[in-house]
């Protein structure tokens, strides 16, 4: 199965510590080889703030050669892009080639905004039905399960909605796509992370008093005290706990989680 890692922030925040040690899984202390990507939502003001429709802009990175050799994932750990939602995804390919264009995250644009989408799982016999407005570049099932969300949510809504519209919406998405196999997720239009687990993701919720973390895939720490104010606020979601000493929570199988401005606003699932 894939890795998954997702960062939500209230203010602009470079993801180089999580990297450092997610990137490893991608082929020194995992065998997750196929590919990786990774994506950071931008587009703040001259001021550092981001407008009141959320950060727009995006860059996006892929790569088909494995995270931990990969020279483009060698420039993401030493470049501190900073971000309010960032979204990144280590392949092990169930469904697809090794190739380009079946390297996560997938991007789509929807009401004028772009979308990121990430998945961990294999999905059988899923091949829904898909008009012109969303097709699949390449072969996996993960871009067809985004396809179909991003049509679904086009259906259902006339224009971008709450975040707790959409987080309605997608909760009834994932329980039917769900059907099909593990559907472990992450999402964002730059106004929120939603992150749905059938099986293993963990969430941690870094905040005023900043602690000490040492990662468990590389020998790195950081005092995160020394980089952050009081009123910062960091959420980190991930397949499996990325630290061997902050208080990572695991999500409920069939459980949709949303974290927006750094903290978890919806909880388990009705």
């Amino acid at each position: 199965m894939c890795q998954l890692l997702g960062m939500n922030c209230n203010t602009p925040t470079d993801v180089t510590f999580s990297f450092a040690g997610f990137a490893q899984r991608g082929g020194h202390t995992d065998l997750h080889t196929d590919g990786w990507g990774i994506a950071f939502f931008e587009g703040q003001n001259k001021m550092g703030q981001a407008g009141s429709e959320g950060d727009k802009g995006l860059r996006h990175f892929v790569d088909h050669q494995p995270a931990a050799d990969s020279p483009v994932a060698a420039l993401i750990r030493r470049y501190p892009i900073k971000s309010r939602n960032v979204i990144a995804h280590i392949r092990k390919a169930t469904q697809g080639r090794i190739a380009l264009e079946n390297c996560h995250p997938f991007v789509r644009e929807l009401w004028g905004r772009y979308w990121v989408f990430a998945h961990n799982g294999d999905l059988k016999d899923f091949h829904p039905r898909l008009h012109a407005g969303f097709k699949p570049v390449g072969d996996t099932d993960s871009e067809r399960a985004f396809c179909w969300i991003m049509q679904e949510l086009a259906k259902s809504h006339a224009g971008v909605p709450s975040v707790a519209e959409l987080t309605l919406t997608l909760r009834e998405l994932a329980k039917e796509i769900a059907r099909h196999g593990t559907f472990n997720f992450m999402l964002s239009n730059g106004l929120a992370l939603w992150a749905h687990a059938s099986t293993n993701l963990f969430y941690v919720e870094r905040r005023h008093p900043f602690a000490h973390a040492t990662l468990s895939d590389e020998d790195l720490s950081v005092d995160f005290a020394e980089y952050t104010q009081p009123t910062d606020r960091v959420a980190v979601v991930v397949t499996a706990p990325l630290t061997t000493n902050e208080p990572w929570l695991p999500f409920a199988a069939g459980e949709l989680k949303v974290f927006v401005d750094g903290a978890l606003v919806v909880g388990p699932s009705p």
